[in-house]
């Protein structure tokens, strides 16, 4: 299957620079996957030339005339920048031009150019953004919403819990993941009504819902699958990564203490190698955007060429394993069953 990727190389802390060596190097590894560079044609065009590549049926570059700031307003970005990198990638989505859309611009003008042009899926309220934190299992847990809806309805947490399902079901082949939904305590009657009002609905979803989860679950791996609304699911993401920070700080500080730590270090150099692999946030960058009609995946804006390459393998991924029609059929399968529910509400 011939998957054509549009890849936003205007956005992100670095742009280009590292958007367009990261697009050469996934097509290089990919030769079954086309690459379309949308942004301004003189800054690609520039890059490609100090790389010595050149375009052709498999990459090629898509102009753009307007540029996303990474601190821009979302609705500024929607109604006044209809030719940004943003939106045109976007654009190529919905016409059929690309199957995914991979950007490590503004999270929040990411989110509602998608949903503005390609529109939620059948059954799906508001769209959730997904990634994963690594877990003492040795893989990872899904989480979402990271950050997309801060406030959110039962019916909403239960949708994402489906959506987050579908996506493990369709990339890691795990037909039947474990879902929790994220609470202060596992027993049933912790958490506000919303909470204790999803966790009914999960119940009677068909999936395989283990009931509350606490925050240490995400880490000892749980659940395959952990959903919270957007507030708390960006707080557990950052307070994630600066504990993260904060460990590789201390190593450092402690193995450089003494001439003796410094030998330590050395002796210990395999295991802290293996470690800082273990714990490398690049290896699990890329957010999915997922309930829309279109796969786009949001790469962390301070990516380097590994890291924003990964987040190019997330988008292939999704649209191989058939993500969109997993979700829509999900779905579909639960609509007449909420049918009588929300006739008895």
């Amino acid at each position: 299957m011939d998957i054509t990727v549009a890849v936003d190389c205007m956005g992100g802390d670095h742009g280009p620079r590292v958007t367009v060596p990261a697009a050469l190097e996934f097509a290089r590894a990919r030769p079954e996957v086309n690459c379309v560079l949308v942004g301004l044609e003189e800054a690609i065009g520039a890059e490609l030339r100090a790389r010595g590549a050149t375009t052709g049926p498999r990459l090629r570059v898509h102009p753009a005339s307007e540029v996303v700031g990474m601190d821009e307003p979302p609705a500024q970005a929607l109604r006044g920048k209809k030719d940004s990198s943003m939106r045109v990638a976007i654009n190529l989505v919905r016409a059929g031009e690309a199957h995914a859309c991979v950007s490590a611009g503004n999270t929040g003008a990411l989110m509602a150019i998608s949903r503005f042009v390609l529109k939620t899926l059948p059954g799906i309220d508001r769209p959730a953004i997904a990634s994963v934190l690594p877990n003492m299992k040795g893989g990872y847990t899904y989480v979402l919403d990271l950050g997309a809806n801060v406030d959110c309805t039962p019916e909403q947490l239960m949708q994402f819990g489906i959506m987050g399902a579908m996506l493990v079901a369709a990339v890691d082949h795990n037909e039947r993941p474990v879902v929790g939904l994220l609470n202060i305590g596992v027993e049933d009657i912790k958490g506000n009504e919303t909470v204790k009002q999803a966790a009914d609905l999960l119940r009677g979803s068909g999936l395989n819902f283990c009931g509350n989860v606490e925050g240490d679950d995400i880490y000892k791996g749980t659940a395959d699958v952990v959903v919270c609304d957007g507030f708390v699911g960006n707080a557990v993401l950052k307070a994630s990564e600066g504990v993260a920070q904060m460990m590789g700080a201390a190593l450092r500080e402690e193995f450089t203490r003494s001439p003796l730590a410094r030998l330590s270090a050395v002796l210990a150099a395999h295991v802290l190698r293996a470690f800082k692999r273990r714990m490398d946030h690049r290896r699990y960058n890329g957010a999915s955007l997922l309930g829309l009609r279109g796969i786009v995946v949001k790469s962390h804006g301070s990516a380097d060429e590994y890291a924003f390459g990964q987040a190019l393998r997330r988008g292939e991924d999704e649209v191989r394993n058939d993500v969109l029609r997993r979700i829509a059929q999900r779905m579909a399968e639960l609509a007449p069953a909420a049918a009588p529910r929300s006739a008895a509400a």
